[in-house]
This record gives structure tokens, C-alpha cells and sequence, in this order.
């Protein structure tokens, strides 16, 4: 079997590594300092919910790819937003998640099994 690198898989490792750094340290920080759980996790969490893909495993982050998940559809009339499978947040914020896949998901989003709302 061939094993084949691509742009895509180079990018999801990054951020994966990334993910792993950023929580690396904030455990370290965490550790050192008096806050409260809730604090630093209000702390951990302050940027893009909907780009928060720390809590996924590699596995989950290729199922992602392999559903060709993209954050802009490609597609106007077919987003995230009025797909049968998305599942919308109970907050206001503009991202929610996939009955499909885990983790976060834009309204604005798109996969290859978008399936119109009936």
C-alpha cells in the first residue's frame, strides 16, 4: 500500500501540534498560578470557539477531511446552516456541530454529505 503525503494531512498535523503545545502550556500555567478550574478554562477558550479543535483526536480530524469539511461552502444555497445533519448551537455563537463528525462546525460550513432540511 503507497502512503501518500498531502497538503491537508501536513496542515491537520500542524494543527494538531499546535493544539497540543497550547494545552501543554496552559496546563504548565495553570499549575503554577492560584486560579480557580473555571478561570483558566474561560482563559483556554477566549478565542474562536469554532476554531477550537483541541479536544479532537487525529482520528476525528481526518474523518473531517474525509467528509471534505471546508469552513466556506463552495456551494452558496448548501451551507452547514440549513443541513439536515447540523446540529445548532445553544448559544449565540455562530457555530455549532455535525450529527457526523465531532467538534465544532460554522454555519457557513459545507461537506460532501450536506443533505438539504426537510
Amino acid at each position: 500500500m503507497k502512503k501518500t503525503n498531502s497538503r491537508r494531512k501536513f496542515i491537520h498535523k500542524c494543527v494538531a501540534a499546535n493544539a497540543f503545545l497550547i494545552g501543554g502550556g496552559l496546563m504548565l500555567s495553570s499549575c503554577n498560578s492560584n486560579q480557580s478550574k473555571e478561570e483558566s478554562t474561560e482563559e483556554a477558550f477566549s478565542g474562536d470557539p469554532c476554531e477550537d479543535m483541541s479536544g479532537l483526536s487525529e482520528s476525528e480530524l481526518a474523518k473531517r477531511e474525509q467528509l471534505g469539511y471546508v469552513e466556506t461552502s463552495p456551494i452558496p444555497e448548501s451551507v452547514c446552516g440549513n443541513c439536515q445533519l447540523y446540529i445548532p448551537s445553544n448559544t449565540d455563537k455562530d457555530c455549532g456541530g455535525c450529527l457526523l463528525f465531532k467538534g465544532p462546525v460554522y454555519e457557513e460550513a459545507y461537506c460532501t454529505y450536506w443533505a438539504p432540511q426537510v
